[in-house]
């Protein structure tokens, strides 16, 4: 189903929604001269894309860009398969960090295996992922454009400008609608998280300073990848107006703030809790999800704060 957002008085921006698992999958509609789609969803969602875009009065095989955040599966799944729908003339987009994602679903599996599995008893895990990937990304392909931060797109007049916002991944990007300052940060704000209740980020310094980074931005609109989740456990709205959005990163800011206060005074300890060895940790934070549920952001986090 399609969710339009607040049309501004310059190039009108539109969400799709698609539900996937236990998460929302956003992809969102820069419909200016070269109609852009930011973020892909996964195989399942694809079709629901192109479904949302036509009760917006709009072709998926009019879409000339296909502009991903990062590379994670909820945001990269689906681009082959609406690629193809848009008969191969859309440009793919990602950062040159996040590239293999794009090339191989080997490498979100291989992601798993450095950052997760050891903290998750599943000897099954690899054979699960194989196949998570195998069904949530519609294809394998090289992107059209590779960019590192500062890049300035041209889509038919319409000037997106590239920020790099690494942290969540080493590839995160946020995208900039110049001229009205409307701003797409993927998952590079996560406040606590979406489904799992705890912000997901693979390099702690790199999230942080990509938070300043977007603060800095002072965004009009920000557009997130998900409803991620305020200190209330209240879920904000994808799309937030200017004040909204400067409370949310300083909000994200603030709760890195703390884990990374919790993580050095506490460090890592062997037990028998699910939380091992991170259970002082999430005892000192309250925090009582399910640390395995994928993608496990708990142990994904926590790593980067002890990793060599």
């Amino acid at each position: 189903m399609t969710d339009p957002t607040h049309v501004s008085a310059h190039t009108p921006i539109h969400s799709i929604y698609a539900r996937w698992g236990r998460f929302g999958l956003y992809t969102f509609l820069i419909d200016g001269p070269e109609l852009a789609l930011v973020d892909t969803g996964v195989t399942d969602t694809a079709q629901g894309v192109a479904d949302g875009l036509a009760e917006l009065g709009r072709d998926i095989r009019d879409v000339k860009w296909i502009l991903l955040t990062h590379g994670h599966i909820d945001h990269l799944g689906g681009t082959v398969a609406l690629w193809e729908m848009t008969g191969r003339q859309a440009q793919v987009v990602i950062h040159e960090a996040d590239v293999d994602y794009l090339e191989s679903r080997r490498a979100h599996v291989e992601n798993y295996l450095n950052l997760r599995a050891d903290y998750i008893d599943d000897p099954k895990a690899e054979a699960k992922q194989t196949a998570m990937m195998a069904s949530a990304i519609s294809g394998e392909m090289s992107p059209h454009s590779i960019v590192t931060g500062g890049e300035v797109l041209d889509l038919g007049g319409v000037k997106v400008r590239v920020v790099h916002t690494p942290g969540h991944t080493g590839g995160s990007v946020a995208y900039v609608v110049e001229g009205q300052n409307d701003v797409f940060v993927g998952d590079a704000v996560q406040i606590h998280g979406a489904a799992n209740g705890f912000p997901g980020y693979e390099d702690p310094d790199a999230y942080r300073d990509s938070l300043v980074t977007i603060q800095q931005l002072a965004a009009n609109r920000m557009f997130l990848g998900h409803p991620f989740r305020s200190d209330e456990g209240v879920a904000y709205e994808v799309e937030l107006d200017r004040d909204t959005a400067a409370h949310a990163v300083q909000e994200a800011i603030g709760i890195e703030a703390r884990i990374r206060e919790a993580a050095l005074a506490l460090g890592t300890g062997e037990s028998d809790s699910p939380y091992s060895p991170f259970a002082a940790i999430a005892d000192h934070l309250g925090y009582t999800g399910d640390p395995t549920l994928e993608p496990s952001p708990f142990f994904t986090t926590l790593h980067g704060y002890f990793k060599a």
